[in-house]
């Protein structure tokens, strides 16, 4: 990385500036801010222990505003009676340098776990009450946040995460970032990683084109949107491929059957599977 790169780097410090907001069914449309190590808003809040926690991670150039994070909490909070945290890790994201924003990512997704672990230790908590959920370079992210935090995470998602710059990297998502973990790819080769990253890997229309779409940027979209439909619908139905190779050239014709998406992890299920989609909500074909 050269100099002038390091040097931004070092000025993102996401132990201070990454902002939490906790939506609830209490507080659905206006968020209650946390930040780590402040007690007080985290006692003064609505959340709840005794609730699962969903945790949002958005991707490039985006912040707790993004498409993404307003696809997706209303959705969850209409089908679950849950904590939902936004992170919002804009000043690390806010770059056209692709080489920062992804070191960012990773120094972020260590923030993030350390400010989960203090939650925990704060209010009882633990991690098998956890769902990380992340787009693009912030699905990457989300895999850090689970394979940090003390303890193993229940559940973490993968929205079409990020190519470019992690093809090599150590840091990108992994199968065992939870108990169970899951990538629905969108713009493979593109904005999306290729090949498969999690337990189980979706490759709607093959992965890198969707119906409906005419850009690159829709393609990487159409992720949070299947997955916020998936909550509401439980639609999505994947046939099992014999490997990414086969997903993209659409040639799966395996008998195992399984639903993408969802806030329920589907423990102990593995492999790569394939499925088209409508091109306008509804998305699923059932």
């Amino acid at each position: 990385m050269p100099i002038t790169d390091l040097a931004a780097v070092a000025r993102f410090n996401p132990q201070t500036t990454n902002v939490y907001h906790l939506f609830t069914r209490s507080n659905p449309s206006r968020s209650q801010p946390l930040q780590f190590n402040n007690v007080n808003l985290l006692q003064q809040s609505n959340y709840d222990s005794s609730k699962r926690t969903i945790v949002l991670i958005h991707g490039w150039m985006n912040s707790a505003t993004s498409d993404f994070n307003m696809a997706l909490i209303p959705v969850i909070l209409a089908a679950a009676d849950v904590n939902v945290i936004v992170v919002d890790w804009s000043s690390g994201a806010n770059s056209i340098n692709y080489r920062i924003v992804n070191w960012n990512s990773v120094t972020s997704g260590q923030a993030v776990a350390r400010f989960i672990d203090w939650v925990n230790d704060l209010t009882g908590s633990n991690p098998g009450q956890y769902h990380i959920i992340g787009h693009g370079v912030g699905g990457h992210q989300a895999g850090v946040v689970g394979r940090n935090v003390r303890g193993q995470i229940n559940y973490v998602t993968g929205l079409d995460p990020a190519l470019i710059g992690w093809v090599n990297n150590i840091d990108r998502f992994a199968p065992n970032d939870a108990l169970y973990t899951e990538v629905i790819h969108t713009n493979y080769g593109v904005n999306g990683y290729l090949a498969d990253l999690a337990q189980v890997d979706f490759y709607p229309n093959g992965g890198i084109s969707m119906p409906g779409c005419n850009s690159n940027e829709c393609d990487h979209a159409r992720s949070f949107f299947y997955f916020a439909e998936s909550i509401t619908s439980g639609g999505f139905t994947g046939t099992e491929c014999l490997n990414y190779y086969a997903a993209v050239l659409r040639l799966c014709d395996f008998s195992g059957r399984l639903q993408m998406g969802g806030l329920t992890p589907k423990v102990g299920q593995t492999g790569v599977y394939y499925l088209e989609t409508n091109p306008a909500r509804p998305f699923s074909q059932g």
